[in-house]
């Protein structure tokens, strides 16, 4: 299966609960902290709804 690294660039302080939800059930925790996930549709759409807080790439 094909692999993403997603990368939190933006702070999560004063979004919404459920957008600060999305970004730890990523499992990313604090500005610069990098997660290797598989590339399934449901990483593709909880990506999509945090696109703005985070840098997607390809591994």
């Amino acid at each position: 299966m094909a692999k993403i690294k997603v990368t939190l660039v933006k702070s999560t302080i004063g979004q919404v609960e459920s957008v600060k939800g999305t970004v730890a059930a990523l499992g990313l925790k604090k500005i610069r902290s990098s997660k290797e996930l598989d590339d399934t549709p449901a990483i593709q759409g909880m990506i999509k709804k945090v696109q703005h807080l985070v840098k997607v790439e390809n591994v």
